[in-house]
């Protein structure tokens, strides 16, 4: 017990002694409770920090089902009341001071803008309807005579309109050997089927590019008085994708000559036995026009039943250039030094960086992570406005403008790393950038590069948005056969061509085309010449 201060010392030098050790060894319990106490507060706010952005998150991301996301919500408020109480009391015995206000995010407000009305397009046909003028004057009965006339356009839908073509070989014998002469049968688009290249187009596009499954598909058909089995419908995708299997293939090899490349995936339900799993669709993308490249852009999908590294391994197992990705790790290996035929050289994505950052900004308000978006804002800024720009140009602009601001908010990231818990979410925020710094920052000395990966992850919304429609793959197979899709109908559109348009002809014309002439039929060969017909 600890002596009163009003009690006389004792005049024995042994019962000082005695004395002195029984006050330091209440000191130094004291002093351990202290710290004990202090631990525990630190513990208890970095679980506070947490908690409260996982909560803003779940409150904005606004996935899972209600009631499931509603009870998990619950549960965590719960628990970060009762440890703010906790922090409450072990701040009160540790007289811990309270942290000063923090600012906030500025969002400045915008003028919404109304909606231009634009011309209705001139390839459209005019159909004129024209009201009847009256014959005489309604004041005062003379004749009239024209002045000229009021044209309002309106914009109409005609029903889609189906029909049968019937392919006619008519037959003839010779009248002096008696031989039957008759022209050979067309070439279908899928074996056996009596699907046109345009309807199948039109099932395909509806399936991998408005993601509407054939169930959907076959009841419109059917309430346009055309019923058509699903079964009979997943025949015809299935056929279609093995006839256009060439140009796909076309597509991969344009993709992988590329020097620099985007990857990135994301989660396929695919239906198991009683339930769904998890695969994977993957997207390797070809787009130049960042750095004034020439070539046309292109993108190629392959699907996986699962995420491992063995996946990207296969599918860039002859590529050695620059890739531009997030942080997987399965993507590690092909980054060695000793692999076969060479390393591909990483580019880290700065929008993962950076994401990170804004999270922490808009949820928690944290000021370093408010000061390291606008730094690496500024980055972006410069990225704008030399986007197109030829690699040289770019790369000088990055050295001149880009490296000194690159440099200080490395400089500054580490400082304030060494003053934080390494358990907090700021903490680990910057340690993702710092940990993959040489990557984020390889895109100075290349012009070619991009500051993010954006080109793979607008390759991916697509899939993003079908899956609440289509809900599941229905098994390995039809994932392949989606990402071969996929690849066709994202590479037309990534060269301003319609998809469906494009897959009509293609299914008309592959059965007859010279195998070595394939690439005449890649979508930015095929605009080329469709261009060039209509200006003939």
């Amino acid at each position: 017990m600890p002596r009163p201060p009003d009690e006389p010392l004792p005049d024995d030098i042994a019962a000082l002694k005695a004395l002195i050790v029984a006050q330091r060894a209440a000191l130094t319990a004291a002093e351990a409770r202290a710290a004990t106490a202090e631990n525990e507060a630190t513990a208890r706010g970095l679980e506070i920090e947490k908690l409260r952005h996982t909560i803003a998150k779940l409150r904005h991301e606004r996935f899972g089902q209600s009631s499931e996301r509603r009870a998990l919500l619950d549960q965590l408020e719960l628990q970060l009341f009762e440890l703010e109480e906790d922090e409450a009391q072990a701040e009160a015995a540790a007289q811990a001071s309270k942290p000063a206000e923090t600012p906030g995010v500025v969002v400045q407000s915008f003028e919404r803008r109304k909606p231009a009305r634009r011309p209705l397009p001139e390839h459209l046909p005019r159909e004129r309807v024209v009201h009847p003028a009256p014959s005489a004057c309604p004041c005062c009965g003379g004749s009239l005579h024209k002045l000229g006339e009021d044209v309002t356009e309106m914009l109409e839908l005609v029903p889609r309109q189906w029909k049968v073509i019937q392919h006619v070989r008519e037959k003839f014998s010779c009248r002096s050997c008696e031989k039957i002469a008759q022209p050979p049968a067309p070439s279908h688009p899928i074996a056996r089927g009596r699907a046109g290249p345009g309807l199948l187009a039109h099932v395909l596009f509806g399936k991998y590019g408005l993601h509407l499954p054939l169930t959907r598909q076959a009841a419109t058909y059917a309430r346009e008085g055309v019923p058509l089995d699903v079964s009979t419908l997943a025949d015809w995708v299935g056929a279609s994708a093995a006839t256009l299997m060439p140009m796909i293939e076309a597509i991969r090899n344009h993709v992988f000559a590329a020097a620099r490349i985007h990857a990135d995936e994301t989660t396929v339900p695919v239906l198991a036995a009683g339930k769904t799993r998890t695969g994977r669709l993957w997207t390797y993308v070809r787009d130049d026009r960042p750095f004034a490249g020439t070539d046309p852009p292109a993108a190629v999908y392959f699907y996986s039943p699962d995420r491992g590294g063995v996946h990207p391994e296969a599918h860039l197992a002859g590529y050695t250039g620059l890739m531009q990705a997030d942080a997987y790790a399965g993507f590690n290996r092909l980054y060695e030094a000793g692999r076969k035929p060479g390393p591909i050289v990483e580019a880290v994505c700065w929008a993962h960086a950076r994401r990170k950052f804004f999270d922490l900004a808009r949820f928690t308000k944290a000021p370093i992570a408010i000061e390291a978006v606008s730094r690496i804002d500024a980055l972006f800024d410069i990225e704008r406005e030399i986007s197109g720009k030829p690699p040289a140009e770019r790369r000088r602009m990055r050295q001149e403008r880009s490296r000194p601001r690159a440099e200080a908010l490395e400089a500054w990231l580490r400082q304030q790393h060494d003053r934080l818990s390494p358990n907090s979410q700021v903490a680990k925020a910057i340690a993702y950038s710092l940990n993959r710094w040489d990557g984020l920052v390889r895109f100075l000395d290349d012009g070619r590069l991009c500051m993010t990966n954006n080109a793979a992850e607008r390759a991916l919304r697509g899939i993003a948005v079908g899956r609440h429609n289509w809900t599941f793959a229905g098994s390995d197979g039809g994932g392949r056969r989606a990402a071969a899709i996929y690849t066709l109908i994202e590479s037309a559109k990534l060269n301003d061509v319609d998809p469906q348009a494009w897959l009509a002809d293609l299914l008309a014309r592959l059965q007859d085309h010279p195998a070595k002439r394939i690439d005449d039929l890649l979508p930015w060969n095929w605009k080329r010449h469709r261009l060039q017909k209509i200006a003939a």
